[in-house]
């Protein structure tokens, strides 16, 4: 049976694809690396890395050896965090998942208070684009997600945190600018910008516009909301914003306005998901009762969950 420690140069290796990249990462000389694996590949009979001058390959028996070591590796972590989480809640490291349209616009109001409560809490959080989160989270690279809902992933509990509105904006000089609430049928024939693919987000804002008869610009697809405010200021076309962001970034030096849209609300879920395998649940539960306590503080309007 290969140690963890062999599984767990395996599935580095696997990530990076690079044996000085993966070794560095890890903390060992490149010859330790490869003596190692090829000491897993010898014991198992069996080859898990084609091995050539410019890359290195997994095979398809190593592909499955990579799924099987990361599922263990994430197991023992689990009791890592089992054994901390006894002696003190929300204690060790926990690894927070999120979009950059929610990090950093919550989490300065967040942190905090968090760090003030729990001061042997170590957050790392690491953003990414919302498709990609629930395939991290499985692995184990996140314990907890904090994400706008629907989330499609297997073996996972979500509960739902709170409610963030969604707002129309344009230009301080776009002839909707003056209107004090905008409807849906203005929207109509507007040209519509908004996140690149990936983001919920800009789901939400497709189907708003074939809703309404607004035109989506597939020419210009922002990489951040901060890009999309600018190209917005700019009289490119409007945008919708969510909530968080607008109470943060947008101002009289702005270059935009912001407006509500009249009739039914939109708004998005925001939300909080973990394996249902994790021991840490009851930690994850403490974190949304923050979450929701700097939502309440910071955005009275906004509906908790």
């Amino acid at each position: 049976m290969p140690s963890l420690r062999q599984l767990e140069y395996l599935t580095e290796l696997a990530r990076q694809r690079h044996f000085r990249r993966a070794a560095e990462t890890l903390g060992v000389s490149q010859p330790t690396l490869s003596t190692q694996l090829k000491s897993m590949e010898d014991r198992l009979g069996l080859e898990l890395i084609e091995r050539n001058r410019t890359s290195v390959l997994i095979t398809p028996a190593g592909q499955k050896v990579v799924e099987i070591a990361t599922r263990m590796l994430r197991d023992r972590q689990e009791i890592f965090d089992v054994a901390k989480a006894a002696r003190r809640p929300l204690g060790g490291v926990l690894r927070l998942g999120l979009p950059s349209t929610i990090g950093p616009n919550l989490l300065p109001l967040l942190l905090p208070a968090l760090h003030k409560s729990h001061p042997g809490l170590v957050l790392h959080v690491r953003e990414d684009v919302p498709r990609n989160l629930p395939g991290a989270l499985a692995t184990g690279i996140h314990d907890v997600l904090l994400v706008p809902l629907p989330v499609n992933g297997p073996d996972q509990v979500t509960q739902p945190v709170f409610r963030e509105p969604l707002f129309v904006a344009m230009a301080e000089d776009h002839p909707l600018a003056a209107t004090r609430e905008i409807s849906r049928k203005d929207l109509k024939g507007q040209k519509v910008l908004t996140l690149e693919h990936g983001h919920q987000l800009q789901e939400q804002v497709a189907a708003i516009c074939e809703e309404v008869g607004a035109d989506l610009a597939f020419d210009f697809e922002g990489t951040s909301l901060d890009t999309l405010s600018q190209m917005v200021a700019m009289g490119t076309g409007i945008t919708f914003l969510p909530g968080l962001y607008v109470e943060r970034a947008t101002s009289a030096q702005s270059g935009i306005v912001v407006r509500s849209l009249s009739g039914r609300t939109l708004s998005r879920t925001i939300g909080a998901v973990w394996r249902e395998s994790s021991a840490r649940a009851d930690e994850y539960e403490l974190l949304i009762k923050f979450v929701r306590a700097a939502v309440a503080e910071n955005f009275p309007t906004f509906m908790l969950l």
